[in-house]
């Protein structure tokens, strides 16, 4: 029984690493906004093919370039031929990317939009500085993110 359930599972699992890997990293629909192999981690993995969806859960670590995303759960939402359309993550969200940490309870990213939109308390810290907000979208491609209802410390390096 054991070998039939993973030789049903492992193709499955191939496909969506092989899809991920070719892609360049979530996807064709994100046009390139993300460079070379993104590299899922996790304790387990779901695939479900009949709807085009793979669930990672625990110790979730999703890994392209100099992005590093960590989460508890991340669903990958992918199309029919192999690309990616959306990932949700939830639990405990840490983006990583050089000395900017953004975290929150929830993310999503859209490929087409070349955006991941943080929510559930947002913060972005970078040296000693944060930045919180309700909702914090971060565009990959322009490298910047949009705070709303922002709440900005700045240490300026004065009072010790």
């Amino acid at each position: 029984m054991l070998k039939r359930l993973f030789s049903k599972i492992l193709p499955t699992a191939v496909v969506i690493v092989a899809a991920l890997l070719v892609t360049g990293a979530f996807g064709d629909n994100a046009k390139g906004l993300l460079k070379g192999p993104i590299v899922i981690t996790s304790d387990t993995l779901s695939a479900d093919a009949a709807n085009n969806t793979a669930v990672f859960e625990g110790s979730v670590v999703a890994k392209t370039g100099d992005l590093s995303m960590y989460s508890d759960k991340m669903t990958v939402y992918y199309t029919k031929d192999g690309g990616i359309d959306k990932i949700d993550a939830v639990g405990n969200i840490r983006l990583v990317k050089g000395e900017r940490v953004l975290t929150s309870d929830r993310a999503t990213y859209l490929a087409s939009e070349g955006k991941i939109t943080f929510t559930g308390e947002p913060k972005a810290v970078e040296g000693a500085n944060t930045i919180t907000g309700s909702e914090i979208v971060y565009l990959i491609n322009e490298d910047r993110s949009i705070v709303h209802d922002s709440k900005v410390y700045i240490d300026q390096g004065g009072d010790k």
